[in-house]
């Protein structure tokens, strides 16, 4: 990766989950570049505290709500680059997984990223604008984890989805990766692995030794978004710290 830091400046960025985690830290990391964030989050209270520090715009919605994503995201366009970061994860072993949970799970975590990003490419095309789109997926799209069964499916899922929009959307100039993070220090991260017995043997597999921070998993993205990775194309990009080499 090149050392200097890509320049967002003029450019209008929509990160949906923008309200705390890996959308948190991207959101920040995006308006210090110049960019102007366009900040979607189901709390408007995240979105308050988010944009008090950074300025830019926010809309609160629910991404369970086709209808309401629908006019949300109509709303914030154009806008030049998408991150599509939120996502939720509701643990449970396999054999108690809820049926209503699983279709929660991938409506909002492939469903909304599928919705909001044909929405704004629908307008790229409009308008002959060549963007560049980052779905936030996970290293669960290829390993089976305990108590994951939903998220670890909707994370396959996006994977699939990035690499078919990345097959079809490419002939327009239009750029889609993913980012496959490992364990993150994420408030959801968090509630997953703050069992020792859990994060213990997960550390123990990791050539570096500790988790991801949300601000190194920000700084891929960010770089996938930039002019930096005009040839990065239909990747799906481990940020796990080696967890994935062993």
């Amino acid at each position: 990766m090149p050392s200097e830091s890509p320049s967002f400046a003029g450019r209008r960025v929509l990160v949906t989950g923008a309200g705390k985690g890996i959308g948190r830290s991207t959101a920040e990391r995006l308006a210090r570049l110049g960019a102007h964030v366009i900040a979607l989050s189901r709390d408007p209270a995240d979105l308050a505290s988010l944009q008090a520090t950074i300025g830019g715009s926010s809309v609160a919605v629910d991404l369970h709500d086709s209808d309401a994503t629908a006019a949300a995201v109509s709303a914030t366009l154009p806008v030049d680059l998408l991150v599509n970061c939120a996502g939720i994860a509701i643990l449970d072993p396999f054999i108690d997984a809820r049926l209503e949970d699983f279709d929660l799970t991938m409506a909002v975590n492939v469903r909304a990223p599928m919705q909001v990003a044909q929405i704004v490419v629908r307008d790229w095309l409009k308008r002959r604008v060549a963007g560049a789109i980052v779905n936030v997926s996970s290293i669960a799209a290829q390993v089976g984890t305990p108590k994951h069964a939903a998220y670890c499916a909707s994370k396959a899922a996006l994977d699939g989805l990035t690499r078919v929009m990345a097959r079809e959307l490419g002939t327009h100039g239009i750029r889609v990766n993913s980012v496959n993070p490992g364990i993150t220090l994420t408030p959801m991260g968090e509630r997953a692995w703050s069992d020792p017995a859990r994060s213990g043997p997960a550390l123990q597999r990791m050539p570096l030794g500790r988790f991801a921070e949300p601000e190194e998993v920000a700084a891929v993205i960010c770089f996938l978004l930039s002019a930096q990775a005009a040839m990065v194309h239909g990747v799906c990009l481990d940020v796990d710290g080696g967890f994935r080499s062993g």
